[in-house]
């Protein structure tokens, strides 16, 4: 059963050695990450899932001991999910970062696992997924990244999309209600368009959260860079 669950963004930008000279301009969300970790870790969870978007050759499983690194960012730095032997496959980007912010927090409350999403992946489908994590043990935690639209501004990776303030909008308000129908409903059609990488790893929560009374709160919502970034805390 879910019983607790931390939105947070994806991108290697959040760690301060990728980002250099632009890190303060994230502090806030940092700090809003480690407040959402921590409420992950007040649940005492039997396992931890952190999932994310991901490329082809990152989705699925990634077992516990699964290390990812941030060299194609220009950066020699290395994370490691949990607690485990060394897996050969590579974490995706997404699961990095997740693993980034677990030993930022020193996280040793429950084992460590990572799913890679794919962002075609339908929302039944999601849902689904979701369903099935939360049946992994009596106490599951999730660490859900993803970003939302990269519409927002001029200057954005994908330009600028009038629907794009509508759509982080909407979703800003679902993530902070723990609204698991909102966030079944948004538009997959719509989230690839505005290159919103979050929307599949939010419906799977979506899934997990089922029927588990959880009560949400939004602790940061901005669209620096143009991309639409949440961080939020189920519990």
């Amino acid at each position: 059963m879910l019983v607790a669950a931390a939105v947070c963004p994806c991108p290697p930008l959040l760690v301060p050695d990728v980002a250099a000279g632009a890190a303060p301009e994230l502090d806030t969300a940092r700090t809003a990450c480690a407040d959402a970790l921590g409420v992950l870790a007040a649940a005492r969870p039997d396992l931890l899932v952190v999932l994310g978007p991901a490329e082809q050759d990152g989705r699925g499983p990634h077992l516990a001991g699964a290390t990812g690194s941030f060299h194609g960012f220009g950066v020699d730095l290395d994370v490691r999910l949990g607690a485990g032997e060394v897996q050969e496959r590579p974490l995706p980007p997404s699961l990095a970062v997740g693993a980034w912010l677990l030993s930022r927090a020193r996280w040793a409350d429950a084992p460590v696992e990572g799913l890679g999403v794919g962002e075609p992946l339908a929302g039944e489908r999601c849902v689904a997924v979701g369903r099935e994590l939360a049946a992994r043990a009596d106490r599951v935690a999730l660490l859900v990244m993803g970003d939302g639209s990269a519409c927002r501004t001029l200057k954005a990776p994908g330009y600028l999309d009038e629907r794009a303030a509508d759509f982080d909008g909407q979703t800003a308000r679902a993530l902070g209600a723990a609204d698991v129908e909102a966030l079944k409903a948004l538009d997959e059609s719509l989230a690839y368009e505005l290159k919103a990488a979050g929307r599949a790893p939010w419906q799977v929560l979506a899934g997990a959260a089922e029927n588990a009374g959880l009560a949400g709160q939004l602790l940061y919502e901005d669209a620096p860079y143009g991309v639409g970034y949440f961080v939020a805390a189920w519990s």
